[in-house]
């Protein structure tokens, strides 16, 4: 394992990539903590850190006797779970396009959610994607993110990659609860394009103010969802 980065974390990794890209399933056992330890040449402490990361995302359920047991995703799209679309759905459905490329801007005005000075003063990086699932437009999302030590963050590729997952590894920034608004709207000739639907279609829109790990550190979405073939579910 990589010595820079923390035994538990780069195991977690291991693990949450596995589940995701559905090597383990809904109702897996995951291998004990023992073979863990075996397998990775790693303490028992440093498994059972790896193991409850892992918990609090969701992404398994303990049972006592059995071990660590894979809770896989509901029928549906997790724009509503704090664990992402990405994580709910796997990387082989899920497609992402970026519309407009990472770059620093002055905040809207007005803004959808209320910003503390120093936020406002610093700028946000903003990022326009088009997310596609089994190659039908489904999410067209605006992202907004306080431009505060995020290092060479506009220079990194986001094309068919999860924002959450990029947050998480690269910056160790994990979202642990958030806020958000939804509303029926009616499709503009923005959103007929995109989303393939006609204008004054319905169309569901989130507003969304995500509540991070970095103390005091949140990023904003707009983010307009065609809900004609998938609900949409998760916990918040």
């Amino acid at each position: 394992m990589t010595e820079s980065i923390p035994q538990y974390r780069q195991l977690y990794e291991v693990l949450r990539k596995q589940i995701v890209e559905g090597i383990y399933r809904q109702g897996d056992l995951l291998p004990s903590e023992s073979a863990l330890c075996r397998q990775y040449k790693i303490t028992r402490p440093t498994v059972r850190h790896a193991l409850d990361a892992l918990l609090n995302e969701g992404m398994i359920r303990k049972h006592q006797g059995k071990g660590s047991i894979v809770t896989g995703p509901a029928n549906g799209i997790g724009i509503l779970s704090i664990s992402g679309t990405t994580s709910a759905l796997g990387m082989h459905n899920l497609r992402t396009h970026i519309l407009s490329k990472p770059s620093i801007l002055k905040w809207p005005e007005p803004f959808m959610f209320p910003l503390d000075e120093e936020v406002r003063a610093s700028g946000c990086i903003y990022l326009e994607r088009l997310r596609l699932v089994d190659d039908r437009p489904i999410f067209y999302d605006l992202n907004y993110l306080p431009n505060i030590n995020l290092p060479r963050f506009t220079s990194r590729k986001f094309e068919e990659q999860s924002l959450f997952d990029i947050l998480r590894r690269a910056y160790r920034i994990e979202v642990k609860s958030g806020e958000q608004r939804i509303r029926a709207v009616r499709a503009d000739n923005n959103i007929h394009g995109y989303l393939n639907v006609p204008v004054g279609y319905p169309v569901l829109h989130l507003q969304r103010k995500l509540n991070t790990n970095r103390p005091g550190y949140y990023f904003f979405s707009s983010i307009h969802c065609n809900t004609d073939a998938y609900a949409l579910y998760g916990t918040f």
